[in-house]
């Protein structure tokens, strides 16, 4: 609300609260030489001094001060008001209470007393409700510290001219600072006050009142609401998605500032009282801060559980766990244990649920039902779809290690179908999440090497699992599962990928390298040469148009595999041309025994492992118009 509308602002007491006559504190302790020092004249005078300006800010009287601040008036006056209050409750403390003058002077005093806290109890109510901008969590968040409770009256040695400031404190602080600063210091001025007079629990009431509504509000803005299973459960995901990403913002904002400087006005206001701050900071901030902590375990308990929802959950456990300290600090009173429980209620069942998506996706990868390999020996959707997901995984690592830290893997008595990728030697030293993310891949690997089994064309199974080994090997260099797994992981896959490729190369060209003598410049019969040339030819276009189908989609894979076998053939094949061409012949002969020159051959394995199917057809431009024509055996 405007601070111009403080002078119209009207305040009505509960009539009840100063009905109660206010009986002085026991007298017991108090020595003579004590009750000496305050003589009659002395109680007269402040008894008098006290009638005349609390009857100036007395709220029932028809006058001015009825519909203003005194503190938005006078800061001067104020402060005087509020020492009057303490001297006069100062002097009840000697007054008797029996039948005669001391009597009648403690019963004005009480009277003097009520008509006190009725104006303090509206100042009060006011400085809450004019300063609801300036005492917003985030503008109170900025001090620097919640310890910074200590205030007195030297903090008000305020000069009552009318060309005095505010002190020195608004030259080093901003406009909004300094606002908020001196909301604080008058609210603190008052509570100490009204708490040592016997007034805590209108005082109490009114912060109580005010303060919530403004922590309700800013929870209800943040998009925090109750939710139940029953209601998450009937949500789509991505409805479901956007309220945790609307709460991970909440998050952020309520423990930066809502819950934060929440804290700090309450220590600072009720400094004088732990038992009171601690109350109304309860009070305030319990029920909107158990909502807030509370809907990350109704989400864990779903029952709905997309793939991508583990990232959500681990996102939603990384905002409590990281603020855990900040928890445990801003509600460390016993009565907001509440707080504290439904947070780690909430880590646990976020834990819960983490671990059984990892379960779930494990088992997801055993029981894929898809028998054959994908025609070309190329990627498996399981592949890339599993790799994606663990590469996410590993931008979680630390939130994980948490988690499956105390996790125990499956018994042995359900080992994978092959040991054939063993990851990780036994005893060897690896963190718990890293011997999680090479298990799921051993089981991934697994599961490829069950498929490829069923594959009758051993070349296309080799092939097939060179490209996704290969795969999953650059899935792992990409990204932080390399410092999961390690060098030595990853060397040793290599070494597997290399193996795969040298039995495919043997498999699918076994029948070219074996058509060419061992010994390609050993003498031969005119004969002899052109049976090898035919064979060459014979075998050669076999494979090619066999192999043209197949596919290598990583680079470094396929210039290795195409080196490779160019080593092995293009070279000797060209010592067995060069050494044998002129026993065939006249150019005719040639033309009949030999289809193939030794560059032909390096042209058209250039073509191999580009192609994305067996149409014949080639991406390569290199020397097609120099070579034969090869005629596809579906044409023939």
């Amino acid at each position: 609300m405007p601070r111009k509308g403080m002078r119209s602002l009207c305040f009505s007491p509960e009539t009840p609260s100063f009905r109660r006559s206010v009986s002085p504190p026991s007298r017991a302790s108090m020595s003579i030489k004590h009750r000496r020092g305050f003589s009659e004249l002395s109680v007269e005078q402040t008894i008098a001094a006290s009638a005349a300006l609390f009857a100036k800010w007395d709220i029932e009287r028809p006058s001015y001060a009825r519909v203003t601040s005194l503190f938005y008036e006078s800061k001067g006056e104020a402060v005087n008001f509020i020492r009057s209050v303490n001297d006069l409750h100062k002097i009840m403390h000697f007054l008797p209470n029996d039948r005669g003058s001391g009597s009648e002077k403690l019963a004005q005093a009480q009277r003097l007393l009520q008509i006190a806290m009725k104006r303090l109890q509206k100042e009060f109510y006011q400085i809450l409700s004019m300063n609801r901008a300036h005492l917003d969590p985030e503008s109170v968040s900025t001090r620097s510290s919640r310890t910074s409770t200590q205030s007195s009256f030297s903090d008000y040695d305020y000069d009552a001219s009318p060309d005095s400031g505010i002190g020195a404190v608004g030259d080093s602080i901003s406009e909004v600072k300094e606002v908020s600063f001196m909301a604080m210091s008058d609210l603190k001025l008052i509570a100490d006050c009204m708490i040592s007079c016997g007034y805590a629990k209108e005082c109490v009431q009114i912060y109580n009142s005010i303060r919530k509504s403004i922590i309700d509000e800013g929870i209800y803005k943040l998009g925090i609401e109750k939710l139940r299973s029953s209601q998450i459960n009937k949500m789509e995901w991505d409805v479901l998605n956007l309220k945790i990403k609307d709460w991970l913002e909440a998050m952020k904002i309520s423990m930066r500032t809502l819950f934060t400087g929440e804290r700090i006005l309450c220590d600072f206001v009720f400094s004088s009282s732990d038992s009171i701050r601690e109350s109304c900071f309860s009070e305030i901030t319990k029920e909107g801060a158990v909502t807030l902590f509370g809907f990350p375990e109704v989400v864990a308990k779903a029952k709905k559980s997309p793939p991508g929802k583990i990232f959500s959950l681990l996102a939603m456990y990384a905002a409590i766990s990281d603020n855990w300290q900040e928890i445990e600090t801003i509600f460390s009173f016993d009565s907001t244990s509440a707080v504290r429980s439904q947070a780690l209620n909430s880590l646990t069942r976020l834990s819960d649920a983490v671990r059984s998506l990892l379960s779930d996706f494990e088992s997801t990868i055993r029981k894929d039902s898809s028998k054959s390999m994908v025609p070309g020996g190329g990627l498996h959707p399981l592949t890339v779809y599993s790799m994606k997901y663990l590469t996410f995984l590993a931008d979680h690592s630390n939130i994980l290690t948490d988690i499956v830290s105390n996790w125990p893997l499956p018994a042995k008595s359900s080992p994978p179908e092959s040991y054939l990728y063993s990851p990780v030697s036994i005893g060897s030293p690896a963190s718990a999440i890293s011997v999680r993310i090479s298990r799921l891949i051993l089981v991934l690997l697994c599961k490829l090497d069950s498929k490829a089994k069923h594959c009758k064309d051993a070349a296309v199974s080799n092939l097939c699992l060179a490209n996704n080994l290969q795969h999953v090997i650059s899935a792992v260099h990409k990204s932080n599962l390399r410092y999961l797994l390690g060098q030595d992981w990853i060397a040793k896959h290599e070494a597997m990928v290399n193996q795969f490729a040298e039995n495919y190369e043997r498999v699918a060209f076994g029948n070219v390298f074996a058509s060419l003598p061992k010994n390609p410049t050993a003498p031969m019969t005119p004969a002899e040469a052109k049976e090898c040339f035919r064979k060459f030819n014979v075998s050669f276009e076999a494979a090619y148009w066999k192999q043209i189908s197949m596919v290598v989609p990583d680079s470094k894979l396929r210039d290795q595999i195409k080196a490779s076998i160019g080593r092995k053939l293009v070279a000797v094949y060209r010592k067995f041309f060069d050494n044998h061409i002129s026993a065939i012949g006249d150019e005719k002969s040639v033309t009949l025994f030999i289809r193939f020159f030794p560059e032909d051959v390096g042209n058209y394995l250039s073509d191999l492992f580009i192609r994305t199917g067996g149409s014949g057809s080639s991406s390569s431009s290199s020397s097609k118009s120099h070579r034969p024509h090869l005629q596809s055996p579906s044409k023939a």
